[in-house]
């Protein structure tokens, strides 16, 4: 028995509990309250008092590429234009990274994360094995989504769905109570609408979780409403046959059957109010990236019509090549400040409500509520401890205020999984750190030479 205790405890599910305390028994939590009320329950048990400090669930990051880690900054030039830069990444890395650099990226990737007080991500990679094998050796929960690759022409679909089947049952082998594998058809752009209906089907047969890139950029709106734009000329380039549905990209995944799937969404800036009703009635969820989406001008998500709406809302950061860091409190502040200021804007989203998408709201969207986000008795001990005793953080009148106005990642004192800790500040980490940022600095000069 374990208890940790502070001057804050933020159960999400419940009020705010002054001078705290979680219990966690090997897993599990056990019991949350004050700190006086679990020491009397369990007068034996080792308690570590943070002081100032809350705790709370551990960061759901819901849509991330770990494996393009040593990609930060590295196409910040061309990020004003989307296709340029999704053009550079695949050539930056098929041509020049090889499996080593990759595997070692999404490793820094997840260390980062889980210094951030992330305890959970939903990754999707291309080369799905890296992200997987990146979750388990920083001892983080997950869902790796195994992407496709570029597909877009129904005639090559057979072989498309063979190829990414293989691969899924390979990364299966590898699955852990912790980390599990998931499927993603990467956009509406890139995957034809044959291989989007074949997908589902093997979704649905193996019971694995989808995530697909949707509603995200000006060029697939052009492209799936009028069949107008950069990827059409890209496809005519390499003798492609894609023919525009003329409808916005979530009736197009209806209309493919990926919606039946339940699926995570990630971006959905461009969505109407009858997409948000298709997401709702088919259950999906939605990988809300402020930060990405705002560094590529590409808008902002109608964050509150969602959650008015129904729709299980997380946060993702993205990649590090388009957002360049992994904080998730930067994120919800970025959301909430985002969400009201957007033109159109039907209400403000409060302090309190994005720590909860940060938490709870992602681990609902990852399908994952009745295990994760929230400190109740009986689920997971995937938890954070995030130190309040900084001079731009006092006083704290508000704690909800004081986590998302006044807080960074750089904060988190403590990262828990499973009752086990992964990171501890001024602590041994799981991995060693001066050894992969000399390993990332080797990649840096590879690529730039």
């Amino acid at each position: 028995m374990r208890i940790l205790s502070a001057d804050y405890v933020l159960p999400i599910t419940s009020e705010p509990i002054r001078r705290g305390s979680v219990a966690v028994e090997l897993d599990k939590i056990v019991a949350v309250g004050t700190r006086d009320g679990i020491a009397g329950r369990y007068p034996g048990a080792d308690e570590e008092d943070f002081g100032l400090a809350a705790i709370i669930p551990g960061f759901v990051n819901c849509h991330s590429h770990l494996e393009i880690t040593a990609m930060r900054g590295l196409l910040d030039d061309v990020e004003h234009d989307f296709a340029a830069w999704l053009l550079r990444l695949h050539d930056t890395r098929t041509n020049l990274l090889g499996d080593p650099d990759i595997e070692l990226a999404a490793v820094a990737g997840a260390v980062e994360g889980a210094q951030g007080g992330v305890t959970c991500f939903g990754d999707i990679g291309r080369y799905g094995k890296a992200g997987l094998e990146a979750l388990k050796a920083a001892g983080l929960r997950g869902v790796v989504y195994q992407e496709t690759n570029f597909s877009p022409d129904d005639r090559t679909a057979d072989g498309d769905i063979a190829e990414l089947a293989e691969k899924i049952r390979s990364l299966r082998a590898s699955e852990t109570p912790l980390v599990k594998v998931g499927v993603s058809p990467h956009s509406p752009y890139t995957v034809s609408p044959r291989l989007f209906s074949m997908i589902a089907e093997l979704a649905d047969r193996e019971g694995l979780k989808v995530s697909v890139h949707a509603a995200e950029s000006q060029d697939e709106y052009g492209l799936m409403h009028e069949g107008v734009g950069f990827f059409t000329g890209l496809y005519e380039k390499f003798g492609l046959e894609w023919t525009s549905p003329r409808c916005s990209s979530v009736e197009f995944l209806r209309r493919t059957g990926i919606l039946k799937t339940k699926p995570l969404l990630a971006h959905c800036v461009n969505v109407s109010a009858a997409d948000i009703e298709l997401l709702k009635e088919n259950e999906a969820s939605v990988a809300h990236c402020p930060k990405s989406n705002a560094k590529f001008g590409h808008g902002w998500a109608p964050l509150e019509k969602l959650l008015d709406a129904g729709v299980d809302v997380g946060l993702g950061s993205d990649s590090v090549a388009s957002n360049n860091m992994c904080d998730m409190l930067e994120e919800s502040r970025f959301a909430a400040l985002g969400a009201r200021n957007r033109i159109g804007t039907s209400r403000f989203i409060s302090a309190k409500e994005a720590l909860e998408i940060a938490t709870l709201g992602g681990a609902k969207a990852m399908g994952m509520g009745s295990e994760i986000g929230s400190l109740d008795a009986g689920k997971n001990a995937d938890i954070a401890v995030v130190s309040l005793d900084s001079a731009a953080q006092g006083p704290v009148n508000d704690i909800y205020a004081a986590l998302i106005f006044s807080t960074r990642s750089r904060d988190v004192t403590l990262t828990m999984v499973a009752g086990r800790d992964v990171f501890r500040k001024g602590g041994n980490s799981m991995i060693d750190q001066n050894e992969l940022g000399q390993r990332l600095e080797a990649i840096r000069q590879k690529i730039s030479s």
